[in-house]
């Protein structure tokens, strides 16, 4: 994309240009990408298609002005892709036939920075190392699992796993902002090794900025015999173990840390913890405190979910909105008479939510319509998974006429997982942000819809 009147646009630049230097370096990437094209002056050399010889335009612009022009991948020599085999890693329990996109198991730390993806730094170098301290890359998310090297390690079927976590200290004692991820599966890191990493992330990784623990997600093509879906009496355990280490971390460092991704408290049949306990909301976009911060963005409570810059891309210039937390499709207003019944699509987690909300509502014709995941099966009842096909079967069963509702977390660039739209629905849909300020103003009337803040309860782990 070139933004007309930019100066891209002024210098020539077209879509469809191939960049091959900016002031005579080669970028790697859309960081080394912004920050090359952030003076005055710039001499950016191209190849257009269709055109072996290559141009030079030169670029006249305002300091720290936009150049105006969007590249089309985040990456522009290589994907760090993951050499980890983990049995819980979700891109191996998707069923064929998605977007080739969706197979790529990246464990680049770059789109960390970029995106927000989990990295094990199993790919970690000296040099990525100097680049991210000296650049002061972060925040970064590391995917820990486990403290203990050999527990490590036989989780990620990867003898790089046993070492590379002393990358994150290197990062930490240099200052740099890392979140952690603890993936827990039950009769492997639970339990006494869950202890055992909670105590390590006290002993070797105080400086972290959180850790969210969450359960696997297991849909029906896994073939690994050694997973299997947390019992409620187990997701209690969790719950009361990391609660002690709350305490615990709180008296020692004066923060809690540690956070549980509220599927463990659905699981459990557990209330979710108060507002002020998630200290800022630092992991909300995986899955932790989103319940608790929807429901005080229904009620119209402020302060919600600050912490963490999720979706760096939008900070940087010229950066595409490339991968899972791809630009979702926009807000649209209504789909029938605003005075027509309501009905709330989402996932069967986001129902036990979302239940008592609407019947606090002052509106009496609002109902929840519960979307089983049949594409994926398991225990995935996240919203921001659900697909074209199970709304489509959900939706052909309901009465035509009425206000269909539906969460922007599971659409992608304007489409769902499985490749279909909106237009693929038998039943018009209304696309709404999705954060409790949002749905409270779809069902209280029609105008414009705030902007998304949060996605539905869950995210892709690695």
């Amino acid at each position: 994309m070139v933004a007309a009147a930019s100066p891209a646009a002024r210098a020539g630049l077209s879509v469809g240009d191939e960049l091959v230097s900016l002031d005579g370096r080669i970028p790697r990437d859309v960081i080394e990408y912004q920050q090359l094209v952030d003076g005055e002056t710039l001499e950016i050399v191209v190849r257009r298609p269709g055109d072996e010889a290559e141009r030079s335009l030169a670029v006249r612009k305002e300091a720290g002005e936009p150049l105006g022009a969007e590249v089309s991948s985040a990456v522009f020599d290589r994907v760090r892709t993951c050499d980890n085999h983990c049995a819980f890693c979700f891109i191996y329990q998707l069923p064929k036939g998605m977007r080739r996109s969706l197979y790529v198991k990246d464990d680049d730390y770059r789109l960390s920075f970029l995106y927000g993806n989990f990295t094990t730094l199993t790919r970690f170098t000296e040099l990525d190392a100097e680049r991210v301290i000296t650049e002061r890359l972060g925040p970064l998310f590391v995917s820990i699992h486990a403290t203990d090297p050999e527990v490590r390690a036989s989780m990620l079927r990867n003898p790089a796993g046993a070492t590379s976590l002393r990358w994150l200290r290197v990062l930490l004692e240099a200052g740099i902002e890392v979140h952690g991820q603890v993936v827990v599966c039950p009769g492997v890191n639970d339990g006494p090794v869950l202890e055992d990493t909670m105590a390590g992330v006290l002993d070797e990784y105080p400086r972290l900025a959180s850790v969210g623990v969450v359960p696997l997600g297991l849909s029906r093509y896994s073939d690994e015999p050694t997973m299997r879906l947390h019992t409620p009496a187990e997701a209690a355990a969790v719950c009361d173990a990391l609660s002690q280490w709350q305490a615990i971390f709180a008296r020692v460092l004066g923060r809690r840390m540690v956070f549980a991704a509220d599927e463990y408290y659905l699981m459990a049949g557990r209330p979710f913890p108060a507002f002020g306990d998630y200290e800022g909301f630092p992991q909300h976009e995986n899955g932790i405190g989103m319940a608790r911060a929807f429901a005080a963005a229904f009620a119209g409570a402020g302060g919600g979910p600050g912490g963490v810059r999720h979706g760096f891309f939008a900070a940087v210039d010229g950066a595409p909105a490339a991968g899972y937390r791809a630009e979702r499709a926009a807000t649209t207003g209504t789909t029938g008479w605003p005075d027509a019944p309501v009905a709330v699509l989402t996932g069967v987690y986001g129902s036990r939510v979302l239940g008592p909300l609407l019947e606090s509502h002052a509106r009496h014709d609002v109902r929840l319509v519960t979307v089983e995941n049949d594409y994926f099966g398991g225990n995935i009842g996240v919203a921001g998974l659900l697909t074209g096909a199970d709304l489509a079967r959900t939706l052909a069963d309901q009465p035509e006429g009425h206000r269909y509702l539906l969460p922007d977390a599971c659409l992608s660039g304007g489409r769902f997982l499985d490749g279909l739209t909106t237009a693929d629905l038998p039943r018009p849909v209304e696309v709404v942000a999705c954060d409790g300020r949002s749905l409270r103003d779809a069902l209280d009337g029609p105008g414009a819809l705030v902007e998304p803040v949060a996605v539905a309860l869950g995210a892709r782990r690695s």
